[in-house]
């Protein structure tokens, strides 16, 4: 990683990935742990594996401008209102991106058990080259990245912080998948928001 007046620059290749462990100060991370926490409502989905219906190991929320509904793993999801607190975080994210976003999906990670299997944010109504803007409050957690088609390159984490910013752009989801894995050392709630555009 590259660092750049507290922005660090991932260095994978073909990808543009950029990391701020600090966007937002302790006091507004806390503040919007605590809130987001209480007023987001949660749901925990159902996927089918094997021919088998499993409940996701993490809970989700799906906000965004009306209409910009969005389908993943076979789960439709029609956007909840914007919140507040969810205008103001995206606002912040927007000025620092560069872009502008209709929707987030939020992940409440209960402990150390809830996790994110590997995938990519290359949905078609994502777009071509779409940008990913991850905030993440609480427990901190490691993010992998995993290249789709050069085996030969090793896998690369990120230990993403309480009130860190991650921004995935360019052909990122085209060439690389990504992660949360499951650990026993976390033990407090992480929710992990991702602001993206819906066509």
């Amino acid at each position: 990683m590259v660092e750049s007046q507290n922005k660090l620059f991932l260095d994978l290749p073909d990808a543009e990935v950029y990391y701020w462990p600090h966007f937002f100060t302790q006091k507004q991370s806390d503040i919007y742990l605590q809130e987001l926490l209480s007023t987001i409502t949660w749901r925990q989905d159902k996927i089918k594996m094997f021919g088998k219906e499993i409940l996701l190991p993490r809970l989700t929320g799906w906000y965004g401008d009306s209409g910009k509904t969005y389908q993943y793993s076979g789960i439709q999801n029609e956007p909840q209102p914007w919140t507040p607190a969810l205008l103001e975080i995206k606002q912040a994210v927007e000025t620092t991106a560069n872009a502008g976003f209709n929707s987030v999906l939020l992940n409440y990670y209960r402990h150390g058990q809830d996790s994110m299997g590997w995938h990519a944010d290359d949905e078609p109504e994502l777009g071509i080259n779409p940008v990913i803007a991850s905030v993440s409050f609480g427990q901190e957690r490691r993010f992998d990245f995993r290249h789709r088609l050069d085996k030969a390159l090793s896998k690369k984490s990120v230990y993403l912080k309480h009130g860190s910013l991650l921004l995935m752009q360019g052909a990122t989801q085209h060439f690389w998948q990504h992660q949360v894995p499951k650990t026993t050392q976390a033990a407090t709630p992480r929710l992990n928001l991702t602001f993206r555009s819906i066509r």
